[in-house]
């Protein structure tokens, strides 16, 4: 036998703490994405916007006050 009382529900919380690492780390690797990926698309998306941006016509009214 053990030494010291076991607290039941702190072994519980415990055990479903890893399991919910576990989980995250599954899904982690399922659907993750790692940094250059991210940061690759956030530089596509940057320049996709630059781009419409530069395409973007002038409102004609803009300057002008009735």
């Amino acid at each position: 036998m053990a030494d010291a009382p076991i607290n039941l529900n702190r072994a519980r919380k415990a055990r479903a703490r890893a399991e919910a690492r576990l989980r995250a780390e599954r899904n982690a690797v399922k659907h993750g994405r790692t940094k250059a990926e991210r940061l690759l698309e956030a530089a596509r998306s940057e320049k996709a916007r630059r781009k419409l941006d530069q395409l973007m016509l002038d409102d004609p009214d803009e300057g002008e006050e009735a």
